[in-house]
């Protein structure tokens, strides 16, 4: 074990102190740097109003914060083209300030997981600056996807690949070579077939380690290894944005092999480590190859993020999940929103159909009743849950930005999706009045809305009926209910159509059940026990025997 090893034990707070795999039903909050709070005024967030602002993290009451890259880096992807792993952005801060970030989120009880971006790296990554400066046959070019192009005279992407932010997945440089990014051009993707980018990225896990943090999000886990020959896909559709597609560059079964080294160095660190994988993939079946018991420790459950807030959908991606995930002994990790994909408020506010980059803000109300039964429902649900910045306080997407402000790289490029990402990472707001609602003493990178204040964290403090309440009382009760939280199955009881209905049992022989009225009309089923807690109160009808649920609610009962 390294000598410089945190003392988990000194971690002060209820929620994972001392607590065995603690995320195995941890639930995580994942903050957005530039968007969370901006301690300099310059209209950016930073490490230091990060630290500033962990005490709300505390009461909400999450067990870990997992915060978006921060690294030094020219910012042509919002921070995942990282030009140096081991150095903070200077519009962050620096690593003094990551250092306190991280002791003062212990203090709190609050364990940190920071971003790893292994598929690619910064076009200004020393790396890539020298393979470009030496020319062809540099050792350094066989580090990233260097190949001669077609054509005549070699005028012609080497294959037929896509970026996922739109246009060819590969850039031409002046000696006539052409370098594969599956991003962004100023994205260069890594050779992971070569043994120095394997090292490289060893020694940068155990620099974060050394540092004391407590695990790794994996950006793009599905995408290091890419088929052999780099075949073409061939005539039809590409992909879209971050797509459960099978293709040639992502999911490959290489992968594994590199995140059981990875995992190794883990446990040189303890047995409380976790990597998180972003793997997007064909099946739930295929996500549960990353987290059997040598590799990952958890992986997003995007085929639940994709579910529409219908209960015959929804079952089927929670039976589906926890079946997929038992067999490896992997905890189910379930999501609503992050920085990829539209917000749940503004997603369940629109028709079915329209996928997670929605650019219209539908029916706004009808959205956030959605969003807060969906919430509920998640919480209740086995295994570790991940909350995206703001949503607990009823966040919608912000639709109107105009064009000029948008700063997405797949807006930017032609042929690529609508660029709908900014509407989600729009700062947050902390108070109800005063510049940028609180988020800093100045303005805010992207432009807040007129009416920000009335969903600030100081607006809806201490009201019963608000969504950042909701979100502080289902958390409490589910850190001391003991039938929640970790688990691997639920017992689906009967219910009419349109509702969701399911039974869990502790040790202690307490028991729990969620229902959860995915129509828009009231609905009457069993009483099951003493109410807990409701997504909406309005319209509940609650006799001895029965009770009214509301269209669009979740209901929590004990007893």
């Amino acid at each position: 074990m390294s000598q410089h090893t945190v003392d988990q034990s000194q971690i002060a707070g209820p929620g994972t102190a001392n607590r065995p795999e603690w995320w195995r039903d941890a639930v995580i909050y994942q903050v957005y740097p530039r968007s969370f709070a901006d301690a300099n005024g310059d209209g950016l967030g930073d490490l230091q109003g990060i630290r500033a602002r962990l005490p709300h993290l505390k009461d909400l009451g999450v067990d870990a914060v997992w915060l978006s890259p921060f690294y030094e880096s020219p910012q042509a992807d919002a921070g995942y083209d990282v030009a140096d792993y081991r150095a903070v952005d200077p519009m962050f801060g620096d690593l003094l300030d990551a250092d306190a970030l991280i002791r003062d989120a212990h203090a709190l009880g609050l364990r940190v997981i920071v971003d790893i971006v292994p598929n690619h790296v910064s076009d200004e990554h020393s790396w890539f600056r020298r393979a470009l400066r030496e020319g062809p046959g540099s050792p350094l070019r066989r580090r990233f996807h260097f190949r001669s192009g077609k054509g005549e005279a070699g005028e012609l992407p080497p294959n037929d690949w896509e970026s996922i932010f739109g246009g060819p997945a590969w850039t031409r440089v002046a000696d006539g070579a052409w370098y594969l990014h599956l991003f962004a051009p100023e994205q260069p993707d890594l050779n992971w077939e070569h043994p120095a980018v394997d090292d490289e990225f060893r020694s940068i896990l155990r620099f974060w380690l050394d540092m004391g943090v407590d695990g790794f999000r994996v950006d793009v886990a599905h995408g290091l290894v890419k088929a052999a020959g780099l075949p073409d896909i061939g005539a039809g559709d590409q992909l879209k944005l971050l797509g459960n597609d099978t293709m040639p560059f992502f999911d490959q079964d290489g992968v594994h092999e590199i995140y059981r080294g990875w995992r190794k160095v883990l446990e040189e660190y303890g047995d409380d480590r976790v990597l998180v994988a972003e793997a997007w993939t064909p099946t739930v079946e295929r996500t549960a190859l990353y987290v059997r018991p040598d590799e990952l420790h958890q992986a997003f459950n995007f085929h639940y993020l994709g579910a529409y807030w219908d209960a015959e959908e929804l079952r089927d991606v929670i039976d589906s999940s926890l079946d997929a995930m038992r067999p490896v002994g992997a905890p189910t990790t379930w999501v609503l929103s992050n920085h990829d994909v539209t917000r749940h408020t503004t997603r369940f506010a629109n028709p079915p159909g329209l996928g997670t980059q929605i650019g219209t803000a539908g029916d706004v109300e009808l959205g956030l009743r959605r969003a807060r039964a969906a919430t509920l429902l998640m919480l209740a649900l086995p295994g570790s849950a991940y909350l995206w910045q703001g949503e607990e306080l009823g966040l919608p997407d912000v639709v109107s930005l105009p064009d000029e402000v948008r700063q997405d790289p797949s807006f930017h490029r032609a042929h690529g999706q609508d660029g709908f990402r900014d509407g989600c990472r729009v700062p947050i707001p902390w108070t109800v009045s005063g510049p940028s609602y609180g988020f800093g003493s100045r303005g805010s990178w992207l432009p807040q809305p007129a009416d920000w204040g009335r969903l600030s964290v100081e607006a809806q403090s201490g009201k019963p009926d608000s969504t950042l309440e909701l979100y502080r009382m289902a958390l409490t009760v589910r850190r001391q209910h003991p039938a929640l939280g970790a688990g691997t199955s639920v017992e689906w009881l009967a219910a009419p159509a349109g509702v969701l209905a399911f039974r869990r049992i502790a040790e202690d022989g307490r028991r729990f059940v969620c229902t959860s009225n995915t129509t828009q009309e009231p609905v009457r089923i069993s009483v099951y026990g003493q109410m807990l807690l409701a997504s909406a109160t309005a319209g509940i009808q609650v006799t001895e025997s029965h009770v009214v649920l509301p269209g669009d609610s979740t209901v929590w009962w004990t007893g």
